[in-house]
C-alpha cells in the first residue's frame, strides 16, 4: 500500500486540528476559558510560534488580547491597539485579512508586544484574519511563523479564516445564551417585583380605620409562622390579604400554593392535598406529589376551610399538630415545613355546635384569626377602590376613562354591596366596557345599584320630569367642571349666566360643595 502523500497528510492534520478546536469549543458556555486551548491546539498542528485572539471592547471600541500562545504576561498586557492601529486595528476596521510575508518590511506591523525583539523578524510571516458575526468584526486571530512560501501561506490563511469562523460562531452562541438568560432573570425580577407590589399591604386598597386594623394584624403575623385564620364574607378580599402575609414574609421566595376546599371533589382532595403512591386506587398510574409537597419551603392557603370533610379534618389536624403527613396508599412519613394559611366566610363557632367541623382543628387552625370587615362597614373606602378599579380596566381595555359622574357616585355610596369588593370590581369593569364618553355615568352602573334616591328617579315617568332630571345632571356636571364657578358653567352649557342662577335656585343646587 503505497505512503499518503505530503497533501494527503497536510489535508489530514488539518481535520484534525478543525475537530480538536470544535470539541475545545463545545466544553464550557464560559469562552474565555476555552481560547487559550484554541490557539495551542493551532500551535500543535501547525508551524505558528506565537498567535493572539485580540477582541473588541465594546465600550471604548479598543482593542485587547484576549487570549495569547507563545507570549509572557507582561507581552500580553501591552496588547492594546486602536481601531486602524497597526496590523490588527487595520483588520478589525476593514474586515479583511492581512498576510505579511516578512513583518520586517511592513510599516504597519507595529510590534506592540515587543515579543520579537530578541529574534530574526526578517524570517517571520504574520497572518491576522477578522473575527465576525455576519457584518460586525468583533476581534481578530493572528499568528506568527516561520517565513515560508507565497502558496504556503494562502493555505494558512485559509485555514485561519475558518478557525475564526468557528470562533466567530461561537461567540455568537454564548452571546445568545447570555442575552436569554438575562431576559429570563429580568423577568423573574420584574415578576417577584410584581407579585410583590401586588400583594403587599400598601397596596391593599382602603384607608377606613377598619382597614388600617387589618393592616396592622398583617405587619404582626407576617413575618412568624405563626397559622392565621381569615374570616370575613365572600368577595372581601381573603386571598389577597394571605398573598399579603406571605409576600411580607421570610417565605416570600418560595411556593404559595392556593387550594379551594370548597371546589375539589371529597373523593379527590385528600389525594390532592397530600398525593398518592402508584396503584393506591383506581387510575392512579403513577407517584403524584400532593399540594403540601409542593409548597414545602413556603405557604399553603386553604380557601374555604370550613367545607372538609370530617376525615380530612382529621389528617389535616394531624399536620397542624406534628408537621408530618403521608400520602394517599403510602406509609413513609413526609415532614411539612409548610405555614399554614386558612379562610372562610362560614360560622365555624356554630358548625362546631352542629359537629360538622372538629372543635380542636378550629383551635389550631385559630391561632391568629385576621377578620376583614365588609364593604358596607368601611363605605369610606369605596371611593377610592371605585377609582382604582376604572384606572385599572381603562388600562386593560384601552381605553381613557377621566371620572365617575356624581350621581354615579351617590350610587356606588348608597347601594349596600352584598357581593363586596368583588361586587364592586364587576360592576366598575362593566361600567368601563359601557361608556363612550370617557366618563361612567349612572346609567352605566347595573340595574340592581338604580335606587330611586341615589339615581334621582323619584318621580312619574312623564317626559317633562325627565328633561328636568337631564338638565339637573348636565348642570351638576358643569359645575363640577368649573368648580363651583356658575359663569363658567354657563358658558360651558351656552347658556345665559342669569338662566344659570335661576336653574340652580331651581334645582336647589349648592355650588359650594364644588368649589373644592
Amino acid at each position: 500500500m503505497p505512503a499518503p502523500t505530503p497533501k494527503v497528510k497536510s489535508k489530514v492534520s488539518e481535520l484534525s486540528l478543525l475537530f480538536e478546536i470544535s470539541r475545545i469549543l463545545d466544553r464550557s458556555m464560559d469562552l474565555r476559558d476555552e481560547l487559550g486551548p484554541v490557539l495551542k491546539a493551532i500551535a500543535k498542528h501547525t508551524g505558528m510560534l506565537r498567535g493572539t485572539i485580540t477582541l473588541v471592547n465594546r465600550e471604548n471600541g479598543e482593542l485587547f488580547i484576549e487570549a495569547a500562545h507563545g507570549l509572557s504576561g507582561r507581552e500580553l498586557e501591552r496588547g492594546r491597539y486602536k481601531p486602524g492601529e497597526g496590523v490588527v486595528g487595520k483588520v478589525v476596521q476593514t474586515g479583511r485579512p492581512m498576510v505579511v510575508p516578512r513583518i520586517s518590511e511592513e510599516p504597519l506591523f507595529l510590534n506592540r508586544t515587543k515579543a520579537r525583539e530578541n529574534g530574526n523578524r526578517e524570517d517571520v510571516s504574520y497572518i491576522c484574519v477578522p473575527i465576525k458575526m455576519e457584518t460586525q468584526v468583533i476581534g481578530a486571530l493572528s499568528a506568527d511563523r516561520l517565513s515560508c512560501e507565497d502558496n504556503s501561506l494562502d493555505e494558512e490563511l485559509r485555514l485561519m479564516t475558518i478557525i475564526a469562523s468557528m470562533v466567530a460562531q461561537a461567540v455568537r452562541l454564548r452571546q445568545e445564551h447570555q442575552d436569554e438568560r438575562n431576559r429570563l432573570l429580568q423577568e423573574n425580577s420584574r415578576l417577584q417585583t410584581a407579585l410583590q407590589d401586588r400583594f403587599r399591604p400598601a397596596n391593599i386598597i382602603g384607608r377606613s380605620g377598619a382597614m388600617q386594623e387589618v393592616f396592622d394584624l398583617i405587619s404582626q403575623v407576617a413575618q412568624s409562622d405563626a397559622t392565621v385564620l381569615i374570616r370575613g364574607a365572600s368577595g372581601v378580599g381573603k386571598e389577597l390579604v394571605a398573598h399579603a402575609i406571605h409576600y411580607n414574609s421570610r417565605r416570600a421566595a418560595k411556593p404559595f400554593i392556593r387550594v379551594n376546599c370548597a371546589a375539589l371533589p371529597e373523593s379527590i382532595i385528600e389525594s390532592e392535598l397530600f398525593g398518592h403512591e402508584k396503584g393506591a386506587f383506581t387510575g392512579a398510574t403513577q407517584q403524584r406529589q400532593g399540594r403540601f409537597e409542593l409548597a414545602n419551603g413556603g405557604t399553603i392557603f386553604l380557601d374555604e376551610i370550613g367545607d372538609l370533610a370530617p376525615q380530612t379534618q382529621v389528617r389535616l389536624l394531624r399536620i397542624l399538630q406534628e408537621r408530618e403527613f403521608e400520602r394517599v396508599g403510602g406509609q413513609a412519613t413526609i415532614k411539612a415545613d409548610v405555614r399554614i394559611i386558612a379562610a372562610t366566610n362560614r360560622d365555624l363557632e356554630t358548625m362546631i355546635l352542629d359537629e360538622s367541623f372538629r372543635q380542636d382543628l378550629y383551635y389550631r387552625l385559630n391561632v391568629f384569626p385576621i377578620h376583614i370587615p365588609p364593604l358596607k362597614e368601611r363605605r369610606t373606602d369605596i371611593l377610592e377602590l371605585a377609582n382604582f378599579f376604572v384606572e385599572k380596566y381603562s388600562k386593560g381595555n384601552h381605553k381613557y376613562v377621566r371620572r365617575i359622574s356624581t350621581p354615579a357616585i351617590d350610587m356606588l355610596m348608597s347601594y349596600h354591596w352584598p357581593g363586596n369588593v368583588r361586587e364592586l370590581e364587576n360592576c366598575l369593569e362593566r361600567a368601563v366596557l359601557l361608556t363612550n364618553d370617557d366618563v361612567v355615568h349612572g346609567h352605566h352602573l347595573p340595574p340592581t345599584l338604580q335606587t330611586a334616591e341615589a339615581s334621582n328617579t323619584l318621580m312619574k315617568g312623564n317626559l317633562d320630569e325627565c328633561l328636568e332630571q337631564v338638565e339637573r345632571e348636565m348642570i351638576i356636571e358643569s359645575l363640577k367642571v368649573g368648580k363651583g364657578n356658575k359663569a363658567k358653567a354657563a358658558r360651558e352649557l351656552g347658556i345665559t349666566e342669569r338662566l344659570m342662577g335661576l336653574r340652580v335656585s331651581k334645582y336647589n343646587i349648592n355650588t359650594r360643595e364644588f368649589r373644592i
